[in-house]
């Protein structure tokens, strides 16, 4: 084992089950919940990672009034809008964010499975996989906890989704399960972050350029996301991370 494993597994914290924290956390602030992970775990042990999405500048807002040196991971897909990535900038900038850490899958591994760029068509499973799934296990093996945007209004498998769960190793906290939508537009309102480039384009739900399209009136605020097929997430909150 290297010393920088030895030191790794020295100081890696004890963490209690996540029932246990969902129990006491269940009907906690978002504030509340980022606060207690981060005196649980630590700041070297837990990150944040967010898409920088349509509704991503809610829960860094909240999270910077926390502690804006939370280490904030976002996955580069390579597929991405620039829209995307400049709005990553601008809240960065707005927020005061100390540690945003992109992301990107490993070149050799998008050579030998995608190397023609067309595996979102034949196989988004595969490259999710690769740009998403893998990239982020990798960046996640320094952290004991991971924080996360989803919402149980969102709907699909999210729908009941804990404030805490265990993932793997790890325990992973979701300080907007219990938000509604309304909750969230006030957050914006009150600090007046700019809303993501692409919604007034009619995105209601951001991903990767070729598996993103507008919503219609009335459709779930996803449906936007690999119309068409029975897909309805990227496999980073499907698959344990260790």
């Amino acid at each position: 084992m290297s010393v920088i494993a030895q030191q790794e597994v020295s100081v890696a914290p004890a963490l209690p089950p996540a029932a246990t924290l969902d129990d006491v956390l269940r009907h906690a602030s978002p504030a509340e919940v980022i606060s207690a992970a981060l005196k649980i775990v630590g700041r070297e042990h837990l990150a944040l990672v967010s898409s920088f999405g349509t509704e991503s500048a809610a829960l860094l807002k909240v999270m910077a009034d926390v502690d804006p040196a939370i280490p904030v991971v976002f996955l580069d897909t390579g597929w991405l809008f620039q829209e995307t990535l400049d709005y990553r900038d601008a809240l960065t900038r707005q927020l005061g964010l100390t540690d945003v850490r992109s992301i990107k899958p490993l070149e050799e591994t998008l050579s030998r499975e995608d190397p023609d760029k067309e595996l979102w068509f034949s196989d988004p499973d595969a490259c999710c996989r690769i740009r998403k799934v893998e990239p982020l296990a990798r960046a996640l093996k320094p952290f004991a906890a991971w924080i996360n945007g989803r919402k149980r209004f969102q709907g699909g498998v999210r729908s009941d989704i804990s404030v805490v769960e265990q993932d793997g190793s790890r325990l992973k906290f979701n300080p907007f399960a219990n938000v509604s939508r309304e909750e969230i537009e006030a957050i914006y309102t009150s600090a007046n972050l700019p809303p993501h480039p692409l919604v007034a384009s009619g995105f209601l739900s951001v991903g990767c350029m070729p598996c993103t399209s507008r919503s219609e009136a009335g459709e779930d605020e996803r449906a936007g996301r690999w119309r068409g097929r029975s897909k309805t997430e990227c496999g980073i909150h499907t698959t344990p991370t260790s």
